[in-house]
């Protein structure tokens, strides 16, 4: 296992493939909890972004370990 990703014959590691994942489903995520108002409730907006951020990757990395045997924890 050498922990990258064969994508189109050009290999990336697959940490920079759960960020750009975890990018998006955060982006997805900041606008549900924009448009329900939980921001109100935030202190500070960018570190909460960023420890969602943070989570997200996290999660993201777990799964693909889990149901394709190349994460951080598998």
């Amino acid at each position: 296992m050498t922990g990258e990703i064969d994508i189109g014959g050009v290999f990336l590691p697959a940490l920079l493939v759960w960020a750009v994942v975890a990018l998006g489903l955060g982006a997805i995520l900041r606008r549900v909890l924009t448009w329900i108002g939980a921001y109100r409730l935030v202190w500070h907006p960018a570190l909460f972004d960023m420890a969602v951020f943070v989570v997200l990757v996290g999660v993201v990395a777990a799964l693909a370990g889990r149901y394709h045997g190349f994460g951080l924890l598998g």
